[in-house]
C-alpha cells in the first residue's frame, strides 16, 4: 500500500515539474504592425502641431518607446516602403523612385534574393497576414499566408474637385463622403479587428496599412467638426527662406503640380488645408484606436509587439510648400513608437533612427536569426535604456547622390553637384537660416559627412521615377545599371 502511495506521489510531483518547465518555455510574441501614410509629427505626444487630436496614438506612445528624431530613408512612399521592406538603403538599391512591387526583386543585382520583412517571418515560423498599404500597391505574392489585398486608390471622391484641379496630383480637399463606412481605412481597421478575434497555432505577424492622412484630405465632415476653422493654426512660414539654398535645392524640390504656400495665403485656402490634414488625422488615429482596443481585449494582449510607423513626413505650408518629396525636416520626419509586453518604462528617445531600423529591430525583438543583409540596425538597445552614449545618424535619399544626414541636433544636406546645406536645430529649428558657410561648424559638418553613402546605385530598366521630381527623371532614366 505504501509503494502505490509512493509511486503516486512521484507521478504527481513528475507531473508539477513537467508543468512548471512548460510554463518556462517563452513562446515567441506576435507582431501588430500598423502603417500610416503621409502622417508628420503632428500628432499629439510628438507636439508637432497645437490643434493635434490623437488619442490613441498618444496612448500607444504612452506604453512603448516613441521614437521622436526617426526619419524616412525616402521622402515619397514606393521607395521609403521598399527600404523598410528590405531592410535596404535607396542608394543601395537604386530604387529612388516610385516601383511595382513585383519588381523590386530585380530593381538591382543586390535585390535579385531579397527577403521581405513579413515574409523573413513567415519563413520563421510566423503566421503572416496584411492588408490595406503596406508596400507601395501592397506586397508582392507570397509575402503573406493571408493577404487581404488593398483596394485601388484613396478612397471616394467627389464627382468634381473641391478646391485643387492640378493634374499630376490627387491632392483636393474639404468634407467627404459622408460616412466612415465609406473609407478604405474603416474596412482595414474591421479586417485587423477579426483577425485578432481568431485562433492562431503559431505566432502571427499581422500588419493594418492605413491610407489616410495621404492625399485627397478627405473624410466625413464629423472629424471636420473637431477641429474648428476658427481656432486652427498655420506652420510657421518664411517668405525668403530658400534665397539662402543652392539653386539644385530649389530644382529638386519644386512641386509645380501642388499648391504653393503664397498661393494658400492669397486664396484663403492655408487654413482649410492646414484643417482638411488634422481632420484626417484624428480620422485614422480613430480606427488605430479600434485596432488596440481589440488586441487590448484579445487573449494576445500580453504577448504582443506594436509598432507604428509612417513612411515619410509632409510638408503643409513649410518651406513654400505642401508636398512630402524633399530633404528637409518636415518631409522626413515621422512617428515611429514601438510597444514591447512587459518592456519597461515609457519613454522617448531623441536619436536620430531610421525607418531602416525596423526590420533588425523585429526580429531581435522576436528572438530571429539576423538577415545578414539589412543595413540598419536594432534598436533594442534604446527600447531597454541599455545603449550607451553614441552618435546616432539618420540618412534620406531623394534621388541618385542626393542625401539628407540628421544627427540629434543637426541636419545636413549634400546634392549631386556637391553643393550643401547646414542646419542647427537647437537655435533653428525651422530650417531658415544655413549655416554651411559658418567655420564655427567646420567639425559638426565634417562628421555629418561621413555618414553619405559609399554607394550611389544607378537605377536598372524595372524601378520607375514616378514621383520624383522631373529634375530627377531627366537626369537618371538612361542610365545603364552599376554603381559608382
Amino acid at each position: 500500500m505504501n509503494i502505490i502511495k509512493n509511486l503516486h506521489l512521484v507521478l504527481l510531483f513528475a507531473l508539477l515539474f513537467s508543468c512548471k518547465n512548460e510554463e518556462k518555455v517563452a513562446q515567441p510574441p506576435n507582431v501588430l504592425m500598423i502603417c500610416v501614410d503621409d502622417l508628420n509629427d503632428w500628432i499629439g505626444v510628438m507636439g508637432g502641431h497645437p490643434n493635434a487630436i490623437t488619442p490613441n496614438m498618444d496612448k500607444l506612445a504612452s506604453r512603448g518607446v516613441l521614437f521622436t528624431n526617426a526619419h524616412c530613408q525616402a521622402p515619397i512612399c514606393g521607395p521609403s516602403r521598399a527600404s523598410i521592406m528590405t531592410g535596404l538603403r535607396p542608394s543601395t538599391t537604386g530604387i529612388y523612385g516610385q516601383i511595382a512591387d513585383a519588381n523590386i526583386r530585380g530593381a538591382s543585382e543586390i535585390t535579385n534574393d531579397i527577403v521581405f520583412l513579413p515574409e523573413y517571418f513567415k519563413n520563421n515560423g510566423y503566421h503572416t497576414m496584411g492588408k490595406g498599404k503596406i508596400f507601395h500597391e501592397f506586397a508582392p505574392e507570397g509575402v503573406f499566408d493571408e493577404a487581404a489585398g488593398r483596394e485601388k486608390g484613396f478612397g471616394p471622391k467627389p464627382t468634381k474637385r473641391m478646391k485643387w484641379d492640378r493634374k499630376g496630383t490627387s491632392t483636393d480637399w474639404g468634407a467627404f463622403p459622408e460616412t466612415d463606412a465609406e473609407m478604405p481605412d474603416y474596412r482595414t481597421a474591421n479586417w485587423a479587428v477579426e483577425k485578432l478575434q481568431d485562433d492562431y497555432d503559431k505566432p502571427f505577424f499581422l500588419t493594418a496599412g492605413f491610407l489616410r492622412p495621404h492625399v485627397p484630405w478627405h473624410v466625413p465632415q464629423k472629424w471636420f467638426d473637431m477641429h474648428p476653422i476658427s481656432e486652427i493654426k498655420t506652420p510657421p512660414y518664411k517668405k525668403d527662406d530658400l534665397d539662402d539654398v543652392p539653386a539644385i535645392a530649389s530644382a529638386v524640390h519644386e512641386m509645380p503640380m501642388m499648391p504653393s504656400t503664397d498661393w494658400a495665403i492669397e486664396s484663403g485656402e492655408w487654413k482649410s488645408i492646414v484643417q482638411s490634414y488634422l481632420a484626417s488625422v484624428t480620422f485614422v488615429d480613430h480606427y488605430i484606436g479600434e485596432v488596440l482596443t481589440a488586441l487590448e481585449n484579445s487573449k494576445y494582449k500580453n504577448n504582443t509587439i506594436v509598432i507604428l510607423w509612417s513612411d515619410h513626413g509632409y510638408h503643409l505650408g513649410e518651406k513654400g510648400r505642401f508636398a512630402k518629396h524633399g530633404l528637409w525636416q518636415e518631409a522626413t520626419n515621422a512617428p515611429l513608437i514601438i510597444s514591447v509586453p512587459n518592456g519597461g518604462k515609457p519613454m522617448k528617445r531623441m536619436e536620430a533612427v531610421e525607418m531602416l531600423d525596423i526590420y533588425p529591430t523585429l526580429l531581435d525583438l522576436c528572438g530571429l536569426p539576423a538577415n545578414d543583409f539589412n543595413e540598419g540596425k536594432s534598436l533594442r538597445p534604446l527600447i531597454e535604456n541599455k545603449q550607451k552614449k553614441k552618435d546616432y545618424f539618420a540618412i534620406t535619399s531623394y534621388g541618385r547622390n542626393n542625401h539628407a544626414v540628421v544627427s540629434d541636433q543637426f541636419r545636413y544636406i549634400q546634392y549631386e553637384d556637391k553643393t550643401e546645406e547646414f542646419y542647427d536645430h537647437e537655435i533653428d529649428k525651422n530650417e531658415w537660416i544655413n549655416k554651411v558657410d559658418d567655420p564655427f561648424y567646420l567639425k559638426k559638418i565634417n562628421k555629418l559627412k561621413l555618414a553619405l553613402p559609399d554607394i550611389n546605385t544607378i537605377r536598372s530598366k524595372n524601378t520607375k521615377n514616378k514621383g520624383v521630381n522631373p529634375y530627377f527623371i531627366k537626369k537618371y532614366t538612361k542610365q545603364p545599371n552599376k554603381t559608382q
